[in-house]
Formats: C-alpha cells, sequence, structure tokens
C-alpha cells in the first residue's frame, strides 16, 4: 500500500509544537474587522490548539509533517 501524502493545504495552516499538540490560527478575521471590537481583534491574532476531536483526523493528514 502507498505511503499517504501530506495535505498541502493542511500543512500552511497547521504548526506542531515541541510537544506534539496542533496549533492553527482562529476564525473571523479575514475581513468585517471593523464591525468587531478593538478586544474581539486582538484576541483573533493569538493561535490557539486544535480541539481533541479533531486532533486525530487532523495528525492523518499531516503525518509526515515531523
Amino acid at each position: 500500500m502507498p505511503k499517504q501524502k501530506t495535505h498541502s493545504g493542511l500543512k500552511k495552516r497547521i504548526k506542531v509544537t515541541g510537544t506534539g499538540k496542533l496549533m492553527r490560527g482562529r476564525a473571523y478575521k479575514n475581513h468585517l474587522a471593523a464591525s468587531k471590537t478593538t478586544k474581539q481583534n486582538r484576541q483573533l491574532r493569538k493561535e490557539t490548539i486544535v480541539s481533541k476531536s479533531d486532533e486525530k483526523r487532523i495528525k492523518s493528514l499531516i503525518s509526515n509533517m515531523r
């Protein structure tokens, strides 16, 4: 059986931390920022950890990315 390829779109959006957790950017920050509060925009800049329910599925897609 052939090796599974890394998902090209996902490898640009996910970073793997030293402990193996997956970091992702937040949604809702690309446009219409003026209608959001300054606090909202500031908090959307930070990356966040991928949820446990999605982690297994995403790790299989980026399995070659270590």
